[in-house]
């Protein structure tokens, strides 16, 4: 994007509100998409997905030949850590919420489960999503941009 198509800053101003955890699953459970962070390569990946909340664990599906997928396939113990990030920002106002999860993602592996999470998320692009991948919140912050009060 070219500096002159930016849009200017609106004005006045505006305060952060930290969030409880409660809230911010909330919050996150009020949208259906949000952008997982991983590593590949030793470096940080983000991939935008489309997500359901099950009993405060974030569900994603992917594929056979994804790289979330072969690396929490693979992982012994805890997991992979992940970051989970979703968010409403209005583009003029400047105001919303983000909502960061980091914790441990394992492939889902039973088959009732498996069925349970491809009935219920559907994938938003035309390719075979045959896994899901669970992420357990051990971190979970959350803040809103408000309006400060004149």
């Amino acid at each position: 994007m070219a500096l002159h198509d930016a849009r200017p800053t609106p004005v006045g101003s505006r305060r952060t509100i930290e969030l409880d955890s409660r809230e911010s699953l909330r919050l996150l459970g009020s949208v259906s998409f949000g952008r997982i962070v991983f590593t590949q390569h030793a470096l940080p990946t983000i991939r935008p997905v489309n997500h359901i909340l099950d009993r405060d664990d974030i569900v994603i599906r992917t594929h056979a030949a994804a790289a979330l997928t072969s690396r929490t396939g693979q992982a012994r113990g805890p997991g992979v850590v992940v970051a989970y990030e979703a968010d409403t920002i209005d583009p003029d106002t400047h105001l919303g919420w983000s909502v960061v999860v980091t914790g441990y993602a394992h492939l889902v592996t039973d088959p009732a489960e498996l069925a349970r999470y491809q009935r219920l998320l559907h994938p938003w692009a035309e390719r075979t999503m045959d896994h899901a991948v669970r992420i357990r919140p051990d971190l979970v912050t959350g803040l809103r941009l408000a309006a400060t009060d004149a």
